[in-house]
């Protein structure tokens, strides 16, 4: 089958979803099955946001937490 006769990929998760899957990945906590039926379902820009997001509120966490300690 060449690329043109492939149908096109349908993505099904919503960014709730996305996020959860993106949440689980920064714990370590993903089984491989559950990886593959995720990378064939997640919309990458989605992945993308929710990376960001979770970094930058794992960044925002750390910093009171490191505030709270220290001050």
């Amino acid at each position: 089958m060449s690329d043109e006769q492939l149908p096109p990929v349908r993505r099904k998760l919503n960014f709730f979803q996305t996020m959860s899957a993106v949440l689980w990945s920064f714990v370590g906590l993903r089984s491989g099955s559950d990886y593959r039926k995720d990378a064939e379902q997640l919309n990458p820009l989605h992945v993308v946001i929710a990376g960001v997001i979770a970094a930058a509120v794992l960044v925002l966490v750390l910093l009171l937490i490191v505030r709270a300690v220290v001050g």
